[in-house]
């Protein structure tokens, strides 16, 4: 069972979810375990696939672009949907839509996130660095 893995408990799971993490390259399977858990336990099945997608893409940037990797996700249960944040100490802002890096691939996970989520961003995080959030509404 996922949260006995993950070492949650029923009572975790009957409300939002906050996860401090050193995130790695194995880092985004176990989250997309913990929220598919999330929202199952809060009838939001039908939100997994594009949830999954955007956290994952959120915490690849942050195994990508910070370097101590450590972020806090949080998880919130809304009354029409989700919202998911990600927090870390880096002051980079993501690469805006649309521009890619040198490499070119920096700045497509944005372009993803944009295209499976209702509204994201970018805000300040309490005590520094950053918090890139996005929002999924549930189906009518």
């Amino acid at each position: 069972m996922v949260a006995a893995v993950a070492g949650l408990t029923r009572a975790d799971l009957s409300r939002d979810h906050r996860l401090c993490l050193t995130a790695s390259e194995h880092s985004a399977r176990h989250i997309r375990r913990i929220v598919r858990s999330l929202l199952a336990e809060w009838g939001m099945p039908e939100l997994t696939d594009s949830v999954e997608l955007a956290v994952t893409e959120l915490v690849a940037n942050v195994v990508r672009h910070v370097p101590d990797r450590r972020c806090v996700l949080l998880v919130l249960r809304q009354t029409a949907g989700i919202r998911v944040e990600v927090s870390d100490g880096s002051h980079q802002p993501p690469c805006k839509l649309g521009e890619l890096g040198e490499d070119g691939e920096s700045g497509r996970g944005l372009l993803l996130l944009d295209a499976v989520v209702d509204k994201w961003g970018v805000a300040p995080a309490p005590g520094g660095g950053k918090t890139v959030w996005f929002e999924i509404s549930g189906y009518s």
